[in-house]
Parts: C-alpha cells; structure tokens; sequence
C-alpha cells in the first residue's frame, strides 16, 4: 500500500473519530440508549451516512464521475451473517459499545472503550485460534453480491428514493420517541432547525430526482477481491459500525 493511501486512510479514520465523539457516541450510555428507546442518537447517525452515502455514489455515478461497477460489493454468505449478526447485537447490548465506538471511546480515555477494545481482539484471536471447527458455518449460505435492487428487480433510483422516505420516516419517528422521554439526552453538539429542514427538503429532492431517473439495476455487483492462495482461503473482511 502507498504512503499516499495510508495518509488518506488515517485521515478519514482520525475525521470518523471526531464526529464520532462530537456526536456523543464514545459514551456506552447514550448508545444504550437506543435500546430503551430514551436516546436514537445512534439509529440517527447511521441513517444519515447510509443516505447521504447512497445519494453521493448514485450521482456520482450518474454525473460520470464514479464507476460503480468497480465499487466492491462484500459477498452474502446468509448463514454466517445471521449468527455473526446476533453476536454482534447480543456485544453491543452488554457493553454498549460497537467496534467503531469503543475505539473512540478508548482513544478519549474511557476504561470501558479499552476493556470492549480488548475484548474484540480477544474475540478476533479466538476465532483465528477456532476457525477450523467453524469453517462450514463460514462459508454456508453463499449468494454472491446482493444488492438491493437486484433482489427487488427495481430500477437503482427507485430504491434509493425508496431508502430516503424510509430514512425521514424513521427519523420522524425517533424524535417523537425522544420527545416522550421524561428528560431526554442531548447530543454535545446540534443542527439547528432550520438547517435540518434544509438537509431534509435536499434529501428529499435529491431521491426523487434519483428516482425519476430510472437508473436501471445492475445485472450483476462486481466482487472485487484478492486471489486466494492454495489451501487456506482468505477471511472476508467484518463488517460493523
């Protein structure tokens, strides 16, 4: 990997990190919050980069600019997806902490962040030391690389106009939730009314003319991946927040 990569890398981590903690979400509190339905904080956040990553890469896809046909598409593997996912819930209920936020966490000098950031490595080495038992159950389920419109059979602007209704919806609902809390939490740091109404009537604008553009779906992701050496096969990158 070039020094130029690795720069570009650490900066968008070091960037990930700070609003991570701007928004609150280096605290094990307020992401448990979500769970007793008194602060969403957190379900807020992850719509917000899921819509504003899905409108960036569709016009930049449209515009020329990107090609997303070499984006890569991580691999379905159902069975192992399923069990990985309820793990990885059951860990975030029980520390409050996800891999991304307990390094934050960590980094700000929280004893909790660094004893959930042990833990995950613990879990990493564990599964490396365990993973000839587990190996079938890796590897079950296989799809190949699903998207979203390929399993609706919808044009590409439809679902993304799709997920941006579903996103505003779902943070409509999260405010009134808030708003029925005794003393509801607040983030360090706010958007201003009026520049949320702006964000919304952008979004909105921006899905609709996703939609009205009719991109069809492609007819198959491309998987982007390393060959795979005799033997052994490859660990598929995790995923996470």
């Amino acid at each position: 990997m070039a020094l130029s990569d690795l720069l570009a890398a650490g900066a968008v981590g070091l960037a990930f990190g700070f609003a991570l903690e701007r928004a609150g979400l280096g605290s094990a509190r307020k992401l448990t919050g979500q769970f007793f339905l008194t602060d969403l904080t957190v379900f807020k956040v992850m719509f917000s980069a899921i819509v504003t990553a899905m409108l960036g890469t569709f016009w930049l896809g449209r515009l020329g600019l990107m090609d997303l046909a070499f984006l890569y598409v991580p691999e379905t593997y159902l069975a192992a997806q399923i069990a990985g996912g309820i793990v990885f819930g059951a860990g975030f209920a029980l520390a409050g902490l996800c891999p991304g936020t307990s390094c934050v966490s960590a980094a700000t000098g929280r004893g909790d962040g660094a004893m959930v950031v042990a833990g995950m490595f613990a879990g990493v080495l564990g599964t490396g030391v365990a993973f000839p038992l587990i190996e079938r159950l890796y590897d079950s389920g296989g799809r190949g690389a699903w998207t979203v419109p390929q399993l609706l059979h919808l044009p590409y602007g439809i679902v993304v106009f799709g997920v941006v209704l579903i996103a505003l919806a779902g943070f409509a609902a999260a405010e009134w939730i808030e708003a029925r809390t005794v003393a509801p939490v607040r983030t360090a740091w706010t958007v201003p009314r009026i520049a949320q109404g702006g964000l919304v009537l952008a979004a909105l604008g921006l899905g609709a003319a996703s939609a009205l553009a009719l991109t069809p779906a492609p007819k198959k992701a491309v998987t982007v991946s390393a060959p795979e050496p005799a033997g052994r096969p490859l660990v598929r990158p995790a995923g996470g927040c």
